[in-house]
């Protein structure tokens, strides 16, 4: 009896806890909820642009989920950012923006982006001005729209050029024992080097450095405009590293002064006629956001769908990480089915991955194409399986400096045979027929298995060449002029024909109002992901999952982190893959 007793009251015990425990995470929901509603812009404010995390292209989560940011990774999407900065424009309350950033966690593309944002924002009369204890390259570049630019005097800023790095694993593999076993097209030269070679070969050395010039030059055509200085003496400044201490970069007309933050403060209070010793109001700009995604600025009943793809190609559901058939082709017929749908403009962001899930969404689009048309934005990437689903769209915008093509098709297959064999593993197989065993880690690749795999990684090849043809309206040894893995910046892209016209996301929107004659209409974005608390509910595990990563990221560094999770990619690889051949770490 008592041990009935005691076990009812630990049942009721633990329900109270749990209802508990659910109330307070309502509170403060509540109370989370109602510090966003309580965001006050004050007259004569200064909007703070400081990016202190990831910028993704897009976010997704539900706005009207109290729990969307409970345990959410910090970022912020760039279509919130550029909604804010225009919203900004016309908010009287706004006389100005303070660019107060280092270490801008985003891809060229998406700088080039919020750049032309900054500078519509400037054209409406506003000012911008920008300051730094240090400055990167691509602080700089985002900086160097601002009417004036200023820098600790005591400070640096960081001003060469770009450049790329690519890890060769050939004598690590033969130190190791553990081999990366790769099959490819035939003349698919750059994705296997890391694997085969021990140093960069001349004629990929000669494609990387033709794409990060691309990409520098758009970037030194922008600087140019906004600072008055030829790109021949930015890059005579790259090339003397003519901007490496404060005083350098003020004599190059880099920045416009060296003050300390109490200066540049200053400044702001001129800017903005009050008092020295008068409080600025600045307004942080996550913080305005809120405030600005309550507003909307494109009405209309007819609506055009903006779909997000990013992050790498996966078979499975997919989520603001990662591409899967899953959500985009469920948000592809979502937007189809919808009679107030006219347009869909399918924004990609991704450098590949899985061929088959990139055919499934290839496949996705073209049923779609027969009733609505669909227009592509490219962002910083898309590459391989990124510009694999892309192909087939009425239309494909690009920024000048998206990296996008790779048109290929490789297997990579782990083998640790010589490691085995070293260390006394001996793998004895049994089967019931010719092809019945599996490929073995532990035993060599026969030449039979070999030309299995080839034969399927060609087959993808050459429909992934078909599809491009078809879509671009080219002949497939046009293509296969083009393709063969090779990467290009948007600029090559639009000359070669794999992509139409330069332009932003907001380009892609307008072109595709215009396709369907619509002069006021609102935007319907896809897919809505299910917050961290949501999934957190699933599968409880995901929170030690996310607590992880976090800890191991502190505890190996940034640097030693992205090698771990890139080499976990490689082993979670499965199928054919149509993705870029390495990691490009432009810097």
């Amino acid at each position: 009896m008592n041990f009935l007793r005691n076990l009812l009251a630990a049942i009721l015990g633990t329900l109270i806890a749990i209802g508990i425990l659910f109330v307070m995470f309502f509170v403060f929901a509540a109370l989370v909820g109602s510090g966003e509603d309580g965001v006050m812009v004050k007259p004569n404010s200064v909007l703070e642009l400081s990016f202190k995390t990831p910028i993704r292209d897009y976010e997704g989560t539900d706005d009207t989920d109290p729990f969307a940011t409970l345990f959410a990774e910090a970022g912020m999407g760039l279509d919130d950012i550029l909604h804010a900065i225009q919203v900004a424009s016309n908010d009287d309350n706004i006389k100005g923006i303070s660019i107060k950033n280092s270490f801008l966690l985003a891809g060229y593309a998406q700088a080039q982006e919020l750049r032309r944002a900054l500078q519509t924002f400037k054209d409406n009369g506003k000012f911008i001005y920008a300051y730094a204890d240090f400055y990167t390259q691509k602080d700089y570049y985002l900086a160097s729209v601002a009417d004036s630019i200023y820098v600790n005097p005591q400070g640096a800023m960081d001003f060469k050029g770009l450049s790329s790095e690519v890890l060769y694993l050939k004598d690590l593999q033969e130190k190791t024992g553990i081999k990366i076993e790769v099959i490819r097209h035939g003349k698919y030269k750059s994705a296997v080097e890391p694997y085969i070679a021990d140093s960069m070969s001349d004629e990929n050395r000669a494609q990387i450095k033709e794409l990060i010039t691309a990409i520098w030059s758009s970037m030194l055509t922008d600087i140019s405009d906004s600072r008055n200085l030829s790109t021949t003496n930015l890059n005579l400044i790259a090339d003397t590293l003519g901007a490496r201490l404060p005083k350098y970069a003020a004599q190059t007309h880099m920045v416009d002064d060296l003050w300390y933050y109490d200066e540049y403060e200053q400044l702001l209070r001129d800017k903005l006629s009050i008092q020295e010793k008068e409080k600025i109001n600045y307004l942080d700009f996550e913080d305005y956001i809120t405030v600005a995604n309550k507003k909307t600025l494109r009405k209309g009943t007819d609506k055009i769908a903006v779909i997000y793809a990013q992050g790498e190609i996966l078979y499975g559901e997919g989520n603001k990480d990662f591409i899967g058939q899953g959500v985009i082709n469920k948000a592809l017929k979502k937007a189809r089915e919808d009679d107030k749908v006219k347009a869909i403009v399918l924004r990609v962001n991704s450098p590949g991955g899985s061929a088959l899930t990139s055919d499934i969404i290839w496949r996705e689009i073209e049923l779609t194409k027969k009733t609505k048309p669909v227009i592509v934005s490219f962002g910083n990437v898309a590459a391989s399986g990124g510009y694999y689903i892309a192909a087939g769209a009425d239309k494909i915008f690009a920024e000048p400096t998206t990296i996008t093509g790779s048109i290929g098709v490789f297997g990579t297959i782990p083998n640790m045979n010589q490691l085995a064999a070293d260390i006394g593993i001996n793998a004895e197989q049994v089967g019931t027929n010719a092809n019945s065993v599996d490929y073995s880690l532990f035993e060599p690749m026969t030449d039979a298995f070999r030309a299995q795999i080839k034969e399927g990684i060609e087959n993808v090849y050459d429909t992934f060449v078909s599809r491009v043809a078809e879509g671009r309206n080219m002949s497939k040894e046009a293509v296969n002029q083009i393709a063969q893995g090779r990467v290009w910046s948007g600029v090559d892209a639009v000359n070669n024909g794999l992509v139409d016209e330069l332009g932003s996301l907001d380009d892609a929107i307008e072109y595709a109002a215009e396709l369907v004659e619509l002069q006021n209409y609102g935007l319907r974005k896809y897919p809505k992901y299910k917050s961290d608390f949501e999934r957190l509910m699933e599968d409880l595990g995901g929170v030690k999952a996310k607590i992880g990563g976090s800890v191991m990221k502190e505890e190996l560094g940034v640097e030693t982190y992205n090698a771990f999770i890139e080499l976990k990619k490689l082993t979670e690889q499965q199928g054919v893959q149509a993705r870029m051949p390495y990691i490009l770490n432009i810097k």
